[in-house]
């Protein structure tokens, strides 16, 4: 899918940065205990404070604020993202360990038997594809907007490592890691079930939040509006 990236470009700011950091920190398999060590946690906490110093989470606090779903304060604010994004919840069922948060689900993915789940991060696929876990089978272009050469948003086909398939993922490209946490943030604190057309821009997408035992994201998204 990417035939060249600017590692260098891309990772040198610093949302890009220590989004990337934490996606070595997890369990592929669904099931498999998650274990947050100290320097992951550290990691956690980068993150949250790297994108709260973009203009982009900035709005996304001030909004969440006039809505009443966010306290105005700016630390307490960053626990809640902290909670609903990196806090472990159990996703397989029985009597298992926690073994998954929403941040792994949406941005790194996970294993389920004979099928790869989530995963719906460019930066993700692009580093897995580079490593050679992703085997591409291709993508279908959405019609987000007429005439559009340089388009955002697909969905892809694939196999990882040969062992487990995804037959679709959609994900925007190029989009930063500030702004799908935002996006998803507000879509989950505004409707626990959201699936709501937006316009991007000239894209017209559809978000699709969807929860995990109420107070976590289970699965989140963009799409296109009108899917073909």
């Amino acid at each position: 899918l990417f035939e060249w990236v600017d590692e260098e470009k891309v990772f040198e700011r610093k949302t890009y940065k220590t989004f990337k950091d934490l996606l070595d920190n997890y369990e592929l398999e669904c099931g498999e205990a998650e274990v947050v060590t100290p320097e992951e946690k550290k990691e956690n906490v980068a993150f949250v404070d790297a994108i709260m110093e973009t203009d982009v989470m900035q709005e996304a606090h001030k909004y969440l604020i006039s809505k009443g779903k966010s306290p105005e304060h700016v630390g307490q604010f960053k626990w809640q993202l902290y909670k609903i994004w990196f806090s472990l919840v159990r996703r397989t069922r029985g009597d298992r360990d926690q073994d998954s948060s929403s941040f792994e689900h949406v941005f790194v993915g996970e294993g389920r038997d004979d099928k790869f789940i989530g995963l719906h991060n460019w930066i993700q696929f692009y580093l897995q594809e580079k490593a050679g876990n992703i085997d591409y089978h291709g993508y279908f272009r959405h019609s987000t907007v007429q005439d559009d050469e340089h388009f955002r948003l697909i969905a892809l086909q694939f196999d990882w490592r040969e062992e487990k398939g995804k037959p679709i993922s959609s994900c925007f490209l190029g989009t930063s890691p500030e702004f799908e946490i935002a996006a998803y943030t507000i879509c989950f604190l505004l409707d626990r079930l959201c699936k709501t057309d937006v316009q991007l821009g000239e894209y017209e997408v559809e978000i699709d939040v969807k929860p995990f035992a109420k107070n976590y994201i289970g699965t989140a998204y963009i799409a296109a509006a009108r899917m073909y």
